[in-house]
């Protein structure tokens, strides 16, 4: 395969989540998110490219931006019944389409998503893709994720609102190395928690950082979810 979009580099723009940020933003457990990240994706989908979709930061591997996105949206199948082999397979075709290692991070994706509620399929023009699923669901999941997502002019996943967009915190792998902050600013949501376990009143801490009681309500709230 070539002339793939890929990001297996530490680079400004594209994000740097290591293993153990991977589970906390996505409140999975480390195991998993590790076995994903080494099974999946610089194994299997990673021989696709001959290349990993990681890369080794001090004592973990790392990830960016887009595989943090397509994380969610295949663990989230695997959790409905669709079998891993299939998401795999769905994932080598779609990139094969789009030309790119990072097919379910794209808007056009998504959005085609569809389930007759034994089978999952994403259906464009000529192209059919099927996953098939040990049960019946609907794909509700993607339409609230989709509501979390920005999506730049090549349509790729450009910020994430792990909360959704009523709250404050966003990822954008522009800011801070993707690290979750208070969105247009770069105050990170765990700065404001540790004050607040400290006893400082909301009133006190929305003051000093110079937001408001609601951005500080959703620091708080962010953290707590995601511990």
């Amino acid at each position: 395969m070539t002339n793939i979009t890929f990001e297996n580099i530490p680079k400004i723009g594209s994000g740097i989540y290591t293993t153990a940020d991977v589970a906390w933003i996505l409140g999975v457990t480390y195991p998993r998110a590790h076995r994903w990240i080494t099974k999946y994706w610089d194994g299997d989908l990673g021989k696709e490219f001959e290349q990993q979709y990681s890369w080794q930061t001090d004592e973990s591997r790392a990830v960016s931006f887009h595989t943090v996105v397509e994380f969610y949206v295949m663990i989230q199948l695997s959790e409905k019944g669709v079998k891993t082999k299939e998401i795999l397979k769905a994932h080598r075709e779609l990139s094969h389409i789009y030309r790119t290692a990072f097919p379910f991070a794209m808007k056009e994706v998504l959005e085609e998503l569809q389930t007759d509620g034994k089978v999952v399929y994403w259906k464009k023009g000529e192209h059919i893709v099927t996953l098939n699923g040990s049960q019946q669901f609907n794909l509700s999941f993607i339409h609230l994720f989709f509501k979390k997502l920005e999506f730049d002019g090549d349509n790729m996943v450009s910020r994430l609102w792990p909360m959704g967009k009523d709250n404050s915190i966003v990822i954008d792998p522009e800011r801070k190395f993707g690290h979750p902050i208070i969105v247009g600013r770069n105050i990170y949501p765990e700065t404001i928690f540790n004050h607040y376990k400290a006893g400082d009143p909301p009133s006190y801490i929305a003051h000093i950082y110079k937001i408001t009681e609601k951005e500080v309500a959703d620091a708080i709230t962010f953290c707590k979810r995601a511990a």
